[in-house]
């Protein structure tokens, strides 16, 4: 049975941060805008999965019950201590967490509030594919992030158009890490929305097992997918049972270059292994652009460039 979780009301002051209004409200958090203690605007994430606990009335406590308490406390755990390795993060691309506590019986990550729109709304605005002299810029400067991430020692698992999002000056924004929510799959059956349909890598539909770099690096290539074609790829899970995607040298040739194309074909492969794991490598394939001689594509030159 689904259930919605009441947000914390304006004017509710936790700790030292003022709730001004919810800003989005998810199956896993409720994200709020605030004001510090010197009235600047923050960014504040809730833990509070609706399938385990519920906030009802005006009390900030939320009810658990017995069953569930195991797996929330689980969560809980994992979204602080995700919280807390971001926190080490200081990356122009990446969002910048700068406190993270427990109160009212839940944990809260504070982050810079950013202005300007996601990636998902300029998609739905624009009209047609996006350029692809945009992207390239836009995702040589996501990869650049992303391998900070990748090198310590983490995981986004939750990149997706919704996620990125684009500053008024036009630089993006990493947002929303989902390594808590993918360390609960096999909590039950009650926690199983915790991916993305379109954007979330085969191997995230069989658990934890599997996962690595090269499962952002799936979601990134939905990410262009979707720029292209205004909506993701088809669910990964599906295609392994019957892969209907048009692959991106085919649907788009002519209007993109090759090597463009087959970077965003490289990184929809459903076996892990024939997919890049390398996002400062797969940055400089994307900018570098140049046609390759010898008959070699750019997935090849990728496969070796990836190679173990």
């Amino acid at each position: 049975m689904s259930q919605t979780n009441q947000p914390l009301p304006p004017g509710f002051q936790l700790e030292s941060y003022r709730i001004e209004r919810q800003l989005s409200h998810g199956g896993f958090s409720i994200v709020y805008l605030a004001h510090d203690a010197n009235d600047l605007p923050v960014a504040i994430k809730e833990y509070l999965p609706n399938g385990l606990a519920l906030r009802e009335g005006e009390g900030p406590l939320p009810s658990i019950k017995p069953e569930h308490v195991a797996a929330f406390n689980h969560g809980l755990k994992c979204f602080f201590e995700e919280g807390r390795a971001v926190a080490r993060l200081s990356h122009p691309y990446l969002v910048r967490v700068t406190d993270f506590f427990r109160a009212n019986g839940t944990v809260y990550l504070v982050m810079r509030y950013e202005r300007g729109h996601t990636l998902q709304e300029h998609i739905r605005k624009h009209d047609g594919p996006l350029p692809e002299s945009f992207l390239c810029d836009l995702f040589g400067r996501l990869l650049d992030g992303l391998d900070e991430v990748h090198a310590n020692g983490l995981l986004h698992l939750d990149i997706k158009p919704a996620n990125i999002y684009l500053r008024a000056d036009g630089s993006p924004v990493l947002l929303d890490f989902g390594a808590a929510r993918q360390a609960m799959i096999g909590e039950g059956e009650i926690l199983k929305s915790v991916y993305t349909p379109g954007y979330a890598a085969p191997e995230q539909y069989r658990g934890r097992d599997g996962i690595g770099r090269w499962t952002d690096l799936y979601a990134i290539g939905a990410c262009f997918y979707a720029c292209l074609s205004g909506q993701p790829p088809p669910r990964a899970d599906d295609r392994l049972e019957n892969d209907t995607l048009v692959p991106a040298v085919k649907r788009w040739r002519g209007n993109y270059t090759s090597n463009f194309l087959e970077l965003i074909d490289a990184c929809l492969r459903l076996d892990p292994q024939q997919r890049p794991d390398n996002a400062r490598a797969l940055q400089q394939a994307l900018l570098d652009g140049t046609p390759l001689g010898g008959g070699n594509s750019l997935f090849g030159r990728l496969r070796q460039i990836f190679a173990h």
